[in-house]
């Protein structure tokens, strides 16, 4: 089953999450939040914005990787995808956030 996994990272023990699929792989991953509370805020966020189309902006990188990341209503970045080599892997990464964010249970993790 999919899930949101809330996780601390960095010297200053932030908080971020990262949506994974039910095959293990991670979809999504979070900006750092200085509060578990603020973490979740953003979970919610991803489950709300996902299935709307603009609210998901897809990208290049310099180095010729494919991503998408997923906004707020305020336009604000909750969440960046992984780099895809192709167009076509992009579109599979957000048909799975699609599917998978609304039903996905958060779980903390170490």
């Amino acid at each position: 089953m999919a899930k949101f996994e809330v996780y601390q990272s960095g010297k200053n023990k932030d908080f971020r999450f990262r949506l994974k699929a039910d095959n293990g792989q991670t979809i999504l991953s979070s900006e750092a939040y200085k509060s578990r509370a603020a973490c979740v805020n953003g979970i919610t966020s991803v489950k709300k914005n996902a299935k709307d189309p603009k609210r998901i902006t897809k990208s290049i990188t310099p180095g010729k990787m494919f991503r998408f990341a997923v906004t707020a209503g305020n336009n604000e970045v909750i969440g960046i995808s992984q780099n895809y080599k192709s167009e076509s892997g992009r579109e599979n990464g957000i048909d799975s956030l699609k599917r998978n964010a609304a039903k996905a249970e958060v779980k903390d993790v170490k």
